[in-house]
């Protein structure tokens, strides 16, 4: 079994990666970051690692972005997964704390809606994406490190 486990790793690690944070950061509800320990533990490029995980998660956050651009809170509740009253608290964050806002949307359980709602505000796309990617990436790149010292 572990044979197969590491030979899956070894020939699919960067695109069973891109895939998992892509869809974590759109309708399922977990995380990349087992993966992305268990890629720097078998010895994966530490920084392609840490760009393939931020550029899905970005990509997937995306798809959620359009999908508030669009205004299309049914499919919202539907597929994301994420409750009125979330949209609602992060309403709240936007106007507290601006498109700082997006630095969080890793975070679970807000971290979608923060993202739809971006689309919902109709935030400028550049924007968006410059706070979303830094965000995304100084999560990975936190993990990475994290990784490296245990």
């Amino acid at each position: 079994m572990f044979e197969l486990i590491y030979s899956l790793i070894s020939n699919y690690g960067y695109l069973s990666l891109f895939i998992t944070s892509f869809l974590a950061s759109t309708v399922l509800p977990f995380g990349s970051e087992g993966i992305v320990v268990l890629l720097i533990h078998s010895d994966f490029n530490l920084f392609t690692v840490v760009m393939v995980a931020t550029v899905g998660n970005y990509l997937g956050a995306c798809t959620t972005y359009y999908i508030g651009l669009k205004g299309r809170e049914g499919i919202i509740d539907k597929y994301l997964s994420i409750s009125k009253s979330q949209l609602a608290r992060t309403d709240k964050l936007f106007e507290k704390y601006g498109v700082y806002a997006l630095l969080f949307t890793w975070v679970p359980g807000i971290g979608d809606a923060i993202t739809a709602a971006g689309g919902l505000l109709k935030l400028p796309f550049k924007t968006f994406s410059i706070y979303v990617f830094a965000g995304k990436f100084a999560r990975y790149l936190a993990i990475a490190y994290l990784t490296t010292q245990l």
